[in-house]
């Protein structure tokens, strides 16, 4: 912890990289531990491709959906910890695997969501291939999505076209946004402090951030309950919930 401080304290330009652990303690099921999502639902049946062409799939993901939301979960000490590290100036932006808008919810301008989010909902087109989507460009809130569902609509189409409407977050076999991913890459490269928090630090691309890191000279701390693959090149490795861990070390620093 009192490394931690010291680092944010000298730093100027903190980067945060957030994954599952930040949101668990909001209440945001997470989908890879035991008793997360993944373990109630088979991912192989939620891939792009078989959202595109299977309505049963579209219909199931939905409940998934309102599964998700069913808690309302808020920002909790460390969305709000790391609120008051980019007000203090001391922060260039979280970039996050997380898709639950928690982040902005707290007050953080700068955030990065590699996967999406799921507060928004698009028009991927009537057939779109390649794990790209290809609509018509309409977008909205999600709740639009669960009050059609709630209306009887069984499976929501575009307002604009009557192509399909999918969360705007990123599925099994759909491509990753060149674009945030270069967001991430050059926030990442122009920090002089990445602290990951709450990340298993397994998936990838998003895993490749501390890589690039720690081969720049950038220190990297990784706050996490349980080891990962990339605790080894870490200045700093802190076990525990992020949301006990930021906030003394962030008061400490500004």
């Amino acid at each position: 912890m009192t490394e931690l401080a010291a680092l944010l304290t000298a730093a100027r330009r903190v980067v945060a990289f957030t994954g599952a652990g930040v949101s668990t303690e909001s209440g945001v099921p997470d989908f890879r531990s035991p008793g997360g999502v993944w373990t109630r639902y088979d991912p192989r049946d939620f891939t792009f491709g078989k959202y595109v062409s299977d309505p049963d799939v579209r219909r199931r993901a939905w409940a998934m959906r309102r599964e998700f939301w069913a808690n309302d979960p808020q920002p909790n000490a460390a969305h709000r910890a790391l609120v008051d590290l980019e007000q203090a100036g001391r922060m260039l932006g979280v970039v996050t695997q997380n898709i639950d808008g928690l982040h902005q919810a707290a007050g953080s301008k700068r955030v990065v969501e590699i996967h999406g989010t799921s507060r928004e909902v698009m028009c991927i087109g009537e057939a779109p291939r390649l794990g790209t989507p290809d609509g018509c460009g309409w977008a909205g809130p999600t709740r639009w999505a669960f009050e059609a569902i709630d209306s009887g609509v069984e499976v929501p189409s575009c307002p604009g076209c009557g192509g399909i409407v999918k969360s705007a977050t990123i599925s099994f076999g759909q491509n990753l946004v060149p674009e945030v991913i270069g967001a991430a890459t050059s926030m990442v490269a122009a920090s002089d402090l990445l602290v990951a928090i709450g990340s298993s630090l397994q998936v990838y691309p998003a895993a490749g951030l501390p890589e690039l890191a720690a081969a720049k000279g950038i220190p990297v701390i990784i706050v996490n309950d349980e080891p990962t693959p990339l605790d080894y090149l870490a200045e700093a490795v802190i076990r525990g919930r992020a949301g006990d861990v930021l906030p003394p070390a962030v008061e400490a620093a500004i």
